[in-house]
């Protein structure tokens, strides 16, 4: 009997996208919208992300417009970008919040390098305890007799294969975070 991997292939498939999001997360010098998908304003009386409570866009390189759909929450909005401690300037207008990316230095950029390469690392420990439930579950088949010895190393061989596409996505994913963050 073969060894059912849906499980497993879900389990590395939400550790993928996780990564993707934290990565999202890092600064770069450019402005990208979902380094404010983190951030909670106070509207009516309740905490919600940013991206709940307004449009978020890109005005250019280094700036990102916010528009509240209510024009009450500018300053609210303002105040919970500078707690959330991004390294962002902040200021209002009459149109919304203008959030702007300072230029970064090289010491902010080995800092943000690190803090990315610690977030693929993450989810790499993730994913070899991933592994290693698939491993022990295909063992305990193969004692309890629902599956034969060589049916066990095949299923190894391709949970190994499979860790192994997930490895490749992280190292490219960190790989395209280097760049952004050396641009």
């Amino acid at each position: 009997m073969a060894y059912d991997f849906k499980p497993f292939g879900k389990r590395v498939a939400d550790i993928v996208e996780r990564l993707g999001k934290e990565l999202a997360g890092v600064r770069t010098g450019r402005a990208t919208p979902a380094i404010l998908d983190g951030v909670t304003v106070e509207s009516f009386g309740s905490r919600m992300t940013l991206p709940q409570v307004a449009t978020i866009s890109v005005e250019d390189a280094r700036t990102l417009r916010i528009t509240p759909w209510d024009h009450s929450l500018g300053k609210e909005i303002e105040k919970a970008i500078t707690v959330a401690n991004l390294g962002l300037s902040v200021g209002s207008d009459e149109k919304g919040v203008r959030v702007f990316f300072p230029e970064l230095t090289s010491e902010r950029r080995t800092m943000l390098l690190k803090l990315a390469k610690e977030k693929v690392e993450d989810v790499r420990k993730e994913l070899r305890a991933a592994r290693d439930d698939a491993w022990n579950d295909i063992q305990k088949q193969e004692k309890d007799k629902k599956m034969a010895e060589d049916d066990k190393f095949r299923a190894k061989d391709e949970m190994q294969k499979r860790v192994d596409a997930a490895n490749k996505l992280f190292d490219e994913a960190l790989a395209r975070k280097e760049k952004e963050i050396a641009a």
